[in-house]
């Protein structure tokens, strides 16, 4: 009896598990397309979803919040394990400043400041032009891409980590959107001009 009493407990925590789960994919990837470019292939991906009320708290009283987007290209294989051709990740910071009353959208050095956090969210759910492979990686054949966007909860202050075990408030996340990439070849290099410089200017 106490075995299945234990078999009982751990069956339910599993499914008590698994309900949070379903319940923290609550960003919908709408779109993903990559195309080529000069400097090799990029993204562009759409996303849906709204801040929890208590993430709407945390951000307007000054505590920034980082997503993460997760981009894979594989190649398959039928003779072989898949192969991993690139994988890369793009982080994006949302932070409110008091004293100019304005949200700002930031990734690595390039940062743009709003006015309502809604134009702020506007932004952070478009993905555009993201380089995600670069033109020097060898291309050929058909590949399986892709993509997802979570808030990264592991970069809250200690004191919200508390909240992130307990509770589902603080997490936003979306299952991988696969697409696959038929005939997939990177654009050619671009062509150098041989006109010496200021040869154009009248």
């Amino acid at each position: 009896m106490r075995r299945i009493a234990f078999l009982t407990r751990v069956l339910l925590v599993l499914a008590s598990c698994s309900a949070f789960a379903a319940l923290a994919d609550t960003i919908e990837v709408r779109n993903a397309t990559v195309r080529p470019t000069e400097d090799g292939l990029v993204l562009d991906a759409d996303f849906a979803f709204e801040l929890t009320p208590r993430l709407v708290d945390i951000v307007t009283n000054g505590v920034p919040l980082y997503f993460r987007v997760d981009f894979e290209l594989t190649r398959r294989r039928w003779y072989w394990f898949d192969e991993t051709t690139a994988t890369r990740r793009l982080q994006l910071r949302l932070s409110y400043h008091a004293l100019s009353r304005q949200y700002r959208l930031s990734t690595g050095l390039l940062s743009q400041n709003f006015s309502t956090l809604e134009e702020a969210l506007n932004v952070l759910k478009r993905v555009r032009s993201w380089l995600v492979v670069e033109r020097i990686v060898p291309l050929s054949g058909d590949y399986e891409a892709a993509v997802r966007m979570r808030h990264d909860t592991s970069l809250l202050p200690k004191p919200f980590q508390l909240s992130v075990l307990t509770g589902r408030e603080l997490h936003l996340e979306s299952p991988w959107y696969r697409f696959t990439l038929h005939s997939l070849e990177q654009a050619p290099a671009p062509v150098e001009s041989r006109e010496p410089r200021g040869a154009l200017e009248r």
